[in-house]
């Protein structure tokens, strides 16, 4: 699209003669592009030669919506600065799109698809997503560089947070009839190009009011009829139907600047038709089924590519059903495990073990200045029963309780009271001691080993004995 004079196309005596067109949209079901999973996406499903007029296109007579040094932009450079605007746009999408300008002219290609609806938002276009929602599909025409092309969720989000930043704390326009009143009034921009194909795209077959310059209703009448000859509507401009590419191109650029720049501008798009039916987009001319087969041809580096991808994803997906299987197998190997463990919930020492660590030497004390220490095997008759000497399961308390009563504080750590005699004698202490102070005795540990017979005092027979037997050993002390 090299000037307006190219634009120029048949007189009108032969407007009336061409065959009418296949009718693309139907319904808002048959609008997106049906394809099983890891199946490419041809040129014909996203129309690459309409995309590639569209943004191709050199006339830079939109206002820009970003800071710009040119009054005026192209649209591609106007649709692109409204991605990169986006604050759903994410850091490292906006480094990729302004180190590699061919990466996000191929995302505003594979946008504006989204942008009207043709791709919805099951598809995404890298081959290692896994959810089960949505279906991958390569896109060869749109896929050249090596960037992430995203999925189709994530840029309807960042398509529906392209606004302008006045239209960020006030609702954006939501009707053609509100966007005509602002271009009308010079508030330009008057919306957002994405924002105004959204509202385009939803409104295609509905009616709205017209408002005059002299704010006065006009006649109801639809938005399908209001800029196209029956049974044309907006959506249909991206639709493989029998209309030339670069005409409907031009038809979708001329709707672009009657609404965002005014219907009272001259129109850079117009040719004849659409000066003759003030209103209209410019002529659509048909094609036979010869001229649309030289339409939208996939090379063939395109179609390789696209089996490549799509045996990739094939791959892909069998080593993640393995990997799932396998994660499976090993879950139900560990429950059937478990089902199959002793209920014990702790686990003890053999008796070997026991027997063992019984047999050890031991180091009875006794008070340096008093007697000899003695150094021996405890014998079988003496040997003391631990097993039998813990007795019932203590609770925290009970235990807390225990070694606050026998423990000696100014021991330097619990690993001194290796024997259970010098647990025992430590204790004697404690106890007199709190005595001294004016405190009652502690009472005696519940459950403790009895008495060695190279101990050099006698057990204690009863509570009372024991209190003598203490008073007798700390005057031994003395």
């Amino acid at each position: 699209m090299a000037s307006t004079s190219d634009y120029h196309l048949q007189p009108a005596t032969n407007w009336s003669t061409e065959p009418p067109p296949l009718v693309g949209y139907l319904s808002r079901k048959t609008l997106p592009i049906k394809r099983n999973d890891a199946e490419p996406l041809t040129r014909e499903d996203v129309q690459f030669d309409l995309l590639g007029h569209i943004f191709n296109d050199k006339h830079k007579v939109f206002t820009p919506q970003a800071p710009s040094e040119d009054p005026k932009v192209h649209f591609c450079d106007l649709y692109v600065n409204a991605l990169y605007m986006s604050h759903k746009c994410s850091k490292v999408l906006k480094d990729k799109m302004a180190e590699t300008p061919a990466f996000a002219v191929e995302l505003a290609k594979i946008s504006l698809l989204t942008n009207v609806g043709r791709i919805n938002t099951t598809m995404a276009f890298f081959p290692e997503m896994k959810t089960a929602l949505r279906t991958y599909h390569p896109v060869p025409s749109l896929q050249k560089t090596d960037g992430n092309a995203q999925d189709a969720p994530r840029i309807k989000n960042c398509l529906k947070a392209a606004l302008l930043p006045s239209e960020l704390k006030n609702m954006p326009p939501s009707t053609p009839e509100e966007i005509l009143q602002k271009s009308r009034a010079r508030e330009l921009p008057s919306t957002s190009v994405v924002n105004l194909i959204f509202v385009l795209a939803n409104h295609a077959g509905v009616r709205f009011l017209f408002v005059s310059s002299l704010l006065a209703l006009t006649a109801c009448q639809p938005l399908a009829s209001t800029h196209f000859d029956p049974p044309l509507n907006f959506l249909d401009l991206f639709l493989p139907i029998n209309i030339a590419s670069a005409d409907r191109a031009r038809a979708f650029l001329w709707l672009v600047f009657h609404y965002l720049e005014g219907p009272d501008q001259p129109n850079p798009y117009d040719d004849d038709y659409s000066r003759q039916n003030p209103g209209k987009v410019p002529w659509l001319r048909r094609l036979t089924e010869a001229e649309m087969a030289q339409e939208n041809i996939d090379s063939p580096d395109e179609i390789e590519w696209g089996k490549s991808m799509s045996a990739q994803r094939n791959l892909f997906l069998q080593r993640l059903v393995h990997s799932i299987e396998k994660e499976k197998k090993v879950k139900a190997a560990a429950s059937t495990s478990k089902l199959t463990e002793p209920t014990s919930g702790r686990s003890r020492p053999s008796r070997s073990q026991q027997e063992g660590t019984r047999d050890k030497p031991y180091i009875h004390y006794l008070p340096p200045d008093r007697a000899p220490q003695i150094t021996r095997s405890v014998s079988e008759d003496h040997r003391v029963n631990y097993s039998s000497s813990r007795g019932p399961h203590r609770s925290m308390l009970q235990h807390a309780w225990q070694v606050v009563t026998s423990t000696d504080p100014l021991a330097d750590s619990d690993e001194e009271l290796q024997d259970e005699h010098v647990r025992l004698d430590y204790s004697r202490r404690v106890d007199v001691i709190a005595r001294l102070r004016g405190r009652p005795p502690s009472p005696l540990p519940d459950l403790l080993p009895p008495a060695s017979s190279t101990s050099s005092y006698p057990p204690p027979s009863s509570i009372s004995d024991t209190r003598e037997h203490r008073w007798r050993t700390v005057e031994s002390w003395k």
